[in-house]
């Protein structure tokens, strides 16, 4: 009778540490899924930054080639 209570208490304790395992790795999988998530709103900032950028470079590009009195001070006062 003692074997078999000693067997349960076993078998009882190694499903708690199994279930204390299944926890921890659900708690791995949850800041792995954060991280991703943090992740993904890193790159569409950086892209979000790179389109104004462009877009920028763009504008400075064109009125450069145009001669606009913000790179050609002289022009629009003759």
């Amino acid at each position: 009778m003692v074997v078999a209570a000693a067997a349960v208490v076993a078998v009882v304790a190694a499903a708690a540490a199994a279930a204390a395992a299944a926890a921890a790795v659900a708690a791995v999988a949850a800041a792995a899924a954060v991280v991703a998530a943090v992740a993904a709103v890193v790159a569409a900032v950086a892209a979000a930054v790179a389109v104004a950028v462009a877009v920028a470079v763009a504008v400075v590009v064109v009125a450069a080639a145009a001669g606009t009195p913000a790179t050609d001070p002289g022009r629009g006062f003759a």
